[in-house]
């Protein structure tokens, strides 16, 4: 497609005010066992404004029991222009009730002609969820896509079968925990969410640990050989004119695009509760205006428990620093109950 008219197209969505994305390596899920997949058998059409359930597992659990579930959603587009497109792991309850938290993530697809993907015009998207059973009982859960946009005309998006996917845990997940930063509407005009960038905002933040949430320290259990442990941090760029960041926070034209450095960290404490081993994974992600959301995956896996320590307690954290371009948002729980930025750390008893 000529630059012009790639520019006309992207113009039209410089209002899109919904969620999320991911676009950066996305690593195989933490945690032990077995798991079970079910994959879309055949290719579903995601139309304009319709949320559309993919795939469905139904899991028999008692009370305090725990899952780990991951979804992968690949779509393809009908259209050269910008799509928003959300994915959701969302688990029900026997009368049909959403319980307790729905894991997102969400990006736009770019076009049928972006060949920016690992596979041209093929956008993969990855969302983890740590289900914990409140009660004894049945539950279902359902991968689900929603496509969006303020293009005109008609368009879908396209999950692919044999590339979409569904996986569950076996077995309980004895001891895991989940983090999630705290409430962040798409819009943000009450002002809660984190940034970093530039002007008003914080050059810096820490994840889960200085972001407003209480700090957790996790106790890995006591038959746990090593931990393995994750996070989705989902981030969204503030260009001028957009509806999915504080007015405060708009510094530049869209085309400015944006570069982070992000540092996952699991740290071991000492008995006094100080830092006594920490394992990290850092990297440098860059988020464009075109995509305006996208999910950093970070894992660790298989770390020792140092017994030298005289602890079994870690903490979880995610160092967010801005390095250039658009200040950048970085997504929490929308209205309640979803989670776009989450970790969780897991118990390995082999």
């Amino acid at each position: 497609m000529p630059f012009t008219a790639r520019l006309a197209r992207t113009a039209l969505i410089a209002v899109l005010a919904l969620t999320l994305v991911p676009l950066w390596s996305a690593p195989a899920a933490a945690g032990s066992g077995s798991a079970t997949r079910l994959t879309l058998a055949a290719d579903t059409d995601i139309p304009r404004g319709v949320t559309v359930d993919l795939l469905r597992t139904t899991m028999t659990l008692t009370a305090g029991e725990k899952r780990h579930l991951r979804g992968r959603l690949e779509a393809t587009s009908s259209t050269t222009g910008i799509v928003g497109l959300t994915q959701r792991i969302r688990c029900l309850n026997a009368s049909g009730s959403t319980v307790p938290v729905v894991a997102a993530s969400a990006r736009n697809h770019e076009g049928s002609d972006t060949t920016s993907y690992a596979k041209p015009g093929h956008l993969p998207l990855y969302a983890d969820l740590l289900f914990t059973a409140p009660a004894t009982g049945v539950y279902a859960c359902v991968l689900q896509g929603t496509a969006y946009s303020t293009l005109p005309g008609t368009y879908h998006l396209t999950a692919v079968a044999g590339s979409t996917w569904l996986e569950t845990d076996d077995t309980d997940q004895r001891g895991a925990h989940w983090w999630q930063n705290g409430a962040c509407e798409s819009a943000d005009t009450a002002g809660d969410c984190t940034y970093v960038g530039d002007g008003s905002a914080d050059p810096d933040a820490w994840i889960f640990y200085n972001d407003g949430t209480p700090v957790h320290k996790w106790q890995a259990h006591p038959d746990a050989v090593t931990v393995s442990a994750q996070a989705n941090v989902e981030l969204t760029t503030c260009y001028e004119g957009t509806a999915s960041c504080a007015s405060a926070m708009h510094a530049y034209p869209r085309g400015r695009n944006a570069v982070v450095h992000t540092r996952f960290e699991l740290v071991q404490l000492d008995a006094a509760g100080r830092a006594c081993r920490t394992h990290q994974f850092a990297t440098d992600r860059t988020i464009t205006d075109d995509a305006h959301h996208a999910v950093g995956y970070s894992k660790l896996s298989d770390i020792p428990i140092d017994q030298a320590c005289g602890s079994r307690s870690f903490l979880l954290r995610v160092y967010v620093k801005h390095v250039s371009g658009q200040t950048v948002k970085v997504d929490g729980v929308q209205s309640g109950v979803t989670s776009l930025t989450n970790g969780i750390a897991f118990n390995n008893f082999r």
